[in-house]
C-alpha cells in the first residue's frame, strides 16, 4: 500500500454506511430531496479527500472512537473510499433525475444506495468494498489484511 495511504478503523466506514442508510430512508418517507445531494457531498468529500473530510466519519472520530476500545484489525482505505464513489455517482444521478422530474427513478437510485450501505452496515457485506478488492487483486494491488 502507498505510504500516503494509512489503514483506518473498519468501524469509521461501518458508522458512516449506517448513517447513510437512516438519513436516505428517512429522507425517502419525508419526501425530503435535498437530503439526496447533502449526502452525496458527504461522500464526495470522504471518497476524494479521505475519511476526515466526511462530516459522518468525523463525528465517529471525535465521538464514538475515542469511547471504543482499539480495532481487532485495521483496513485498507482504498476500498471504501471506491465505494464510496460508487454511491456519489448513484446519488448523483438520484439528484439529476428529481431535476429532471423523473422522481419515481431519484427515489429508485437513492434507495439502491441505503439498501447497500445498510446492508454492508449491517452484516460487513460492502459490495462496493468487495468489487474494489476484486479489481484490485486482479490488477496485482497489494492489499493491507
Amino acid at each position: 500500500m502507498p505510504r500516503s495511504l494509512k489503514p483506518i478503523d473498519p468501524r469509521g466506514p461501518r458508522f458512516n454506511q449506517a448513517m447513510v442508510s437512516v438519513a436516505l430512508l428517512v429522507a425517502f418517507v419525508a419526501d425530503w430531496r435535498l437530503v439526496v445531494p447533502a449526502v452525496a457531498a458527504a461522500l464526495l468529500a470522504g471518497a476524494a479527500f479521505g475519511p476526515r473530510w466526511n462530516p459522518v466519519q468525523r463525528i465517529y472520530a471525535a465521538l464514538i472512537r475515542p469511547r471504543l476500545g482499539r480495532p481487532a484489525s485495521l483496513e485498507d482505505p482504498r476500498a471504501p473510499r471506491f465505494a464510496s464513489a460508487v454511491g456519489v455517482v448513484f446519488l448523483a444521478a438520484s439528484t439529476a433525475a428529481f431535476l429532471a422530474g423523473a422522481i419515481t427513478l431519484g427515489w429508485v437510485l437513492a434507495l439502491i444506495v441505503a439498501f447497500l450501505a445498510g446492508l454492508a452496515a449491517a452484516t460487513g457485506i460492502c459490495v462496493g468494498c468487495e468489487v474494489y478488492i476484486w479489481t484490485a487483486r486482479r490488477r496485482g494491488v497489494q492489499l493491507v489484511a
